[in-house]
């Protein structure tokens, strides 16, 4: 069995925690938790791709080598209700089911259909989900827009 804690890894990474002087960093696809041994200048909430490797020699910690892309990731919650094609697919869909669609351009629409008494929630959980951000970040998006109306969540994952 090969033992990958002492190799450079390249990904897309949520950065869950922040300090000046430290940083934690979560692999968007594997769920592997990465503290640094120091900031490279991110935010909590930043959506980072590209390389760590840990630090010698007990490869506890770990230090960012390169960094191709970092952006900032944003939920909100909008005002304006689902659209007319989300509502279409929320009412081909039993109540707990979640539907998915590509967006024109970048990113996806999840559509869920959840009892009406718990659509304010619904919409609670996905703004305060770490695992919202982290499918922004896999998706290569920056903002999360989250509407709703009785019974039907929007959430919409867009440039």
């Amino acid at each position: 069995m090969s033992d990958d804690s002492d190799t450079e890894k390249t990904s897309t990474f949520l950065v869950t925690h922040a300090e000046a002087e430290s940083a934690v960093l979560k692999d968007v696809h594997d769920g592997q938790v990465h503290t640094l041994s120091s900031n490279p200048g991110v935010e909590e909430y930043d959506a980072v791709e590209g390389t760590v490797a840990p630090d010698p020699p007990m490869n506890v910690t770990w230090s960012v080598v390169d960094v191709e892309e970092r952006r900032a990731l944003s939920t909100e919650r909008s005002e304006e209700p689902p659209t007319t094609q989300e509502m279409e697919m929320a009412d081909e869909q039993e109540v707990g089911e979640l539907a998915r669609t590509e967006r024109a351009g970048t990113g996806e629409i999840h559509v869920l259909s959840v009892p009406p008494e718990d659509t304010e929630d619904a919409v609670s959980d996905v703004l305060d989900d770490e695992g919202t951000l982290s499918r922004a970040a896999r998706l290569g998006v920056s903002r999360v827009e989250v509407r709703s109306e009785e019974g039907v969540v929007s959430v919409r994952y867009m440039p």
